[in-house]
């Protein structure tokens, strides 16, 4: 039986996004997330400038979610936080906040696996989303990671296919870098792909055995194919922009479903979720959404806010162990790898 008043306060800095929010029950009542914009003008995220970053925001970030949701701190049930994967200098700010507040009220600590919040994000009450029943598939797709995982129960969880060495977020984002775009440069892929024509440039898909993920040999194929064309026309990417993209796009997308297809004949299960922030591209949301109809699947696509880094998620999980009582005490430790 559900307690009518729990309180989840959550805490996510795995990376370079301070997240902070409030759950009652399965219902998110704030989710706050601060980004650091710092990174842009490297190319990518700093750890040490994050870490930083993370100790600047995260109370501003909390007060704001307290604040947003109408609740005092006393009135929190508990604190979830991200214990890893992720940079470790990030995660250590979110957890040592995070056990200090719980010390302090005399509160519940709670350690969440950041990748199996993605997944569980899902579990959310969030008005005209279903959620999925078990068991069912879960692709999960950030720029750290890519996996199939069989979900049996909230943490019953079994990954039967991942990356062998590069994450499809990284394929997006090092794509978009060969072609000049700016980083985060992943979304403008997507951005561009939709103006594109997907079919305009062919790049050999890798042969990977069972449901394993491979992308660093597409990311040579890419830069090899940019540098010969530049060769042959210096603008050949400022006038074949957008279909450049959609082909780079369409690729991927084909890779992920054809792993898709072959974990749902392995295991005959037809529920399918996506979490991860890759999750937000719009081509990959649209080809899950086709595939109800084409494969005769039932597909969840996660509210948009929910896929990139943020508290809410969290909080969902945060509440499922509240409900069996799964806490920590003060010196569990943050984990860059994190057992699944």
């Amino acid at each position: 039986m559900q307690n009518p008043e729990v309180f989840i306060l959550a805490i996510e800095s795995s990376c370079d996004d301070t997240a902070a929010a409030v759950l009652h029950n399965d219902k998110v009542l704030s989710n706050v997330v601060a980004n650091q914009l710092i990174h842009n003008q490297y190319g990518g995220v700093v750890p040490e400038l994050a870490s930083r970053a993370h100790q600047q925001n995260i109370v501003p970030v909390i007060d704001a979610a307290l604040r947003k949701a109408n609740i005092t701190k006393e009135q929190l049930s508990a604190i979830a936080f991200t214990q890893g994967p992720g940079l470790m200098g990030s995660l250590l700010v979110g957890s040592s906040f995070a056990k200090s507040l719980s010390l302090a009220l005399n509160i519940p600590l709670i350690a969440v696996n950041h990748m199996q919040a993605h997944i569980l994000a899902h579990f959310i009450d969030e008005e005209g989303f279903d959620k999925p029943t078990f068991p069912f598939l879960a692709l999960t797709i950030s720029g750290g990671h890519t996996q199939i995982v069989k979900v049996n129960d909230f943490f019953n969880m079994e990954i039967i296919g991942e990356t062998t060495d590069d994450a499809v977020g990284e394929a997006f984002d090092k794509s978009a870098k060969i072609l000049g775009l700016p980083y985060p440069g992943g979304p403008l892929v997507d951005k561009n792909a939709q103006l594109g024509n997907p079919k305009a440039f062919a790049f050999t898909k890798p042969k990977v055995p069972g449901l394993d993920f491979s992308f660093s040999g597409l990311k040579t194929a890419i830069l090899y194919f940019i540098q010969k064309k530049k060769i042959e026309n210096p603008n050949f990417i400022a006038e074949n922009l957008n279909d450049i993209c959609a082909s780079i796009q369409f690729t991927i997308i084909e890779i992920l479903m054809d792993k898709l297809k072959l974990a749902v004949a392995a295991t005959g299960i037809t529920q399918i979720a996506i979490g991860g922030g890759v999750s937000a591209n719009s081509g990959i949301r649209n080809t899950l959404a086709a595939a109800e109809q084409k494969c005769g699947w039932k597909t969840y696509i996660p509210k948009f806010e929910y896929t990139t880094d943020n508290a809410a998620m969290i909080g969902i999980v945060g509440y499922q162990k509240f409900l069996t009582q799964n806490f920590e005490t003060s010196s569990v430790v943050s984990k860059a790898r994190i057992q699944f």
